[in-house]
């Protein structure tokens, strides 16, 4: 079941409301934090970290905002100062295989996860910025303005950001499969 933004009334927070607003969003943010670390456990830390500094800076949400977005710059912010954040990485999560259908061949299926891998590649190599973009646009489903709140910049750079890298992505892609085509 997929979260989407989850506006807080404009009133003072209990305490306890924050439990209630961040658990639903545990496994989106562990996917995140795994996609950019390509590591279980430091994308365990990353959650776990993320966790941390939010319920300490609770008190500090501003009420009537975007606590998903709020909760996913917390992340991003801690990935981009750890060790892990400097190196750049981001991996995928393997997406749970439904059984095959009746028209499916072993080469169909061959052909879908090369495709796969092939997209995945691609998208390590865009630079952090791209990526995170595409990623929180294309797989996280957030809006325009979440990614906004998230990345902190206007909506409009959203937007223009994202279409540089859908066209960084386009380019990569391009290249490994004109590249897969003469190399074989």
């Amino acid at each position: 079941m997929a979260v989407y933004a989850i506006e807080v009334p404009d009133q003072r927070l209990p305490a306890t409301t924050f439990e209630d607003l961040a658990l639903p969003l545990f496994d989106q943010l562990y996917n995140f934090a795994r996609w950019l670390t390509h590591d279980t456990t430091e994308a365990e830390d990353l959650v776990q970290e993320t966790y941390t500094k939010a319920l300490r800076g609770f008190s500090s949400f501003q009420a009537g905002t975007n606590f998903r977005a709020w909760m996913y710059r917390i992340l991003r912010n801690s990935f981009l100062s750890s060790r892990t954040g400097l190196k750049n990485t981001v991996v995928f999560e393997e997406e749970e295989q439904e059984p095959a259908k009746d028209t499916s061949t072993p080469e169909s299926l061959l052909i879908e996860q090369a495709n796969r891998e092939i997209v995945q590649q691609a998208l390590a190599e865009l630079p952090v910025h791209f990526r995170e973009i595409i990623l929180l646009c294309e797989v996280e489903e957030m809006s325009y303005q979440e990614i906004a709140d998230t990345l902190a910049i206007p909506a409009g750079t959203v937007m223009s950001r994202l279409s540089r890298a859908r066209k960084a992505l386009r380019s990569v892609l391009r290249e490994k499969l004109q590249g897969g085509r003469h190399g074989v």
